[in-house]
């Protein structure tokens, strides 16, 4: 991955020399040159094309953001109430991540939304134990940490 990134970088800087234009909107051409050059030639590469995971971390900071835009009005709505209407509590997630890195980006993005917290880690990182605010339903609110950040987080490093 590294090796096609510098690659972009020098095709970018050979079209900025050949055009005898040092700007940087002539970078920019360059630098879409080279990665549509890299990408066309993908299959020859060992590893995936390196923008394919760039737009897997932006997805997975978009997620983030739409998360925790939702989860602060719901807290928010939540707080504003007259007569709370919450059921707080524990439950245990497990999760098909395997690094520890992995595991520790998951147990951030749950703690960085409101109304969720990461109380703990198994010591083999499997199990995250997490205290939610309200929960209507334990599985479902798995499922959906499941099908949401642990998915992206997956794209993102795999």
């Amino acid at each position: 991955m590294a090796v096609q990134i510098l690659l972009n970088l020098l095709i970018a800087v050979i079209w900025m020399f050949l055009s005898n234009d040092w700007s940087a909107p002539r970078f920019t051409v360059g630098y879409l040159i080279g990665a549509l050059f890299i990408g066309i030639l993908n299959r020859f590469w060992p590893h995936d094309f390196y923008l394919k995971r760039m737009w897997a971390v932006i997805r997975l900071l978009a997620l983030f953001m739409k998360e925790l835009l939702l989860s602060g009005l719901a807290v928010i709505r939540q707080i504003l109430r007259p007569r709370l209407n919450v059921r707080p509590g524990i439950f245990a997630l497990e999760t098909r991540l395997q690094s520890d890195w992995e595991v520790t980006l998951l147990a951030c993005l749950i703690t960085l939304t409101p109304g969720t917290l990461t109380l703990d880690v198994s010591r083999d990182g499997r199990i995250l134990y997490i205290h939610a605010m309200d929960i209507q339903d334990a599985a479902q609110l798995s499922e959906q940490i499941k099908g949401s950040f642990e998915k992206a987080i997956m794209e993102v490093t795999r």
